[in-house]
């Protein structure tokens, strides 16, 4: 296998499976602070700016 037709199998396997991969990968991590269980730490997060906070 020449150089060239290294470069055009891997080519076309990134434009194919890689694009595959990466767009699995990115509903995983798009959906993943949705899921059951992040409630409590969500809200943590959400509320850590007003940690140090004082009303006095």
């Amino acid at each position: 296998m020449s150089g060239a037709d290294t470069y055009h199998f891997m080519r076309e396997l990134a434009d194919s499976w890689g694009l595959l991969a990466m767009m699995i990968v990115f509903v995983m991590l798009s959906l993943w602070p949705f899921r059951p269980g992040a409630k409590s730490r969500n809200e943590e997060a959400a509320n850590l700016i007003f940690k140090d906070e004082n009303d006095g």
